[in-house]
């Protein structure tokens, strides 16, 4: 009861609409999107149906989700979240990719950032590799491309709370994953490509894509 109170309240709040039933097909889904404000997945959660949202888990910083006890309490009680330390020593131990492929080979959908970090301009820079490590060892996971508007604006890096303006979150058509003959770097270029598609309009130029990072 209380994660569809809050998933209400943030579509109050944001203007997000709820989404129509997904097809139940048994395919994970894993909805990758651009990021620049820490309502991006909250954001993409509360516009889910009731029922897709009960099995779908954000990726998302430890460091950020770990800081208070209202946080540690909304990622692990609401959200389900799949948190990633960004500390090298940690990542280390606790093998940010494993704990993605455990989440979804346990039924469990995904919100991933292939950015990697927030955006302070709204630029999309290039995708980092996780998308492809994950399309790569699920190839049956649904590929699902999320364009998120307006959403720094509401509430901007370093502010705590939201501004009255409204957001959109513009989801897309399932793309396949890595073909026969792509490389990381035009998949994930590809990738980046589908999900600029549904900004109305306003596509950024495609940064240098980085293959190492």
């Amino acid at each position: 009861m209380t994660g569809t109170v809050l998933a209400f309240v943030i579509r109050l709040a944001t203007g997000v609409r709820l989404l129509g039933d997904l097809p139940e097909d048994g395919k994970r889904r894993i909805y990758f999107a651009n990021h620049s404000s820490h309502l991006d997945f909250v954001v993409i959660w509360a516009a889910l149906p009731g029922r897709q949202r009960s099995w779908t888990r954000p990726v998302a910083a430890a460091e950020y989700w770990e800081k208070t006890p209202l946080r540690r309490w909304l990622a692990s009680r609401i959200f389900k979240a799949v948190l990633i330390p960004r500390d090298l020593a940690r990542m280390r131990t606790e093998d940010p990719l494993g704990k993605m492929l455990e989440a979804l080979d346990a039924g469990a959908d995904l919100i991933v950032f292939p950015e990697g970090t927030r955006s302070d301009t709204g630029a999309v820079a290039a995708f980092k590799p996780g998308l492809h490590h994950l399309a790569t060892k699920r190839p049956d996971a649904l590929l699902m491309p999320v364009f998120l508007e307006n959403l720094s604006r509401i509430l901007p890096k370093g502010e705590l709370l939201p501004l009255p303006l409204m957001g959109q979150a513009v989801f897309g058509e399932p793309i396949p994953g890595p073909v026969e003959g792509e490389c990381k770097a035009a998949f994930l270029k590809r990738a980046r490509e589908s999900m600029m598609c549904l900004s109305h309009g306003h596509l950024l130029p495609a940064p240098a894509s980085d293959e190492g990072s």
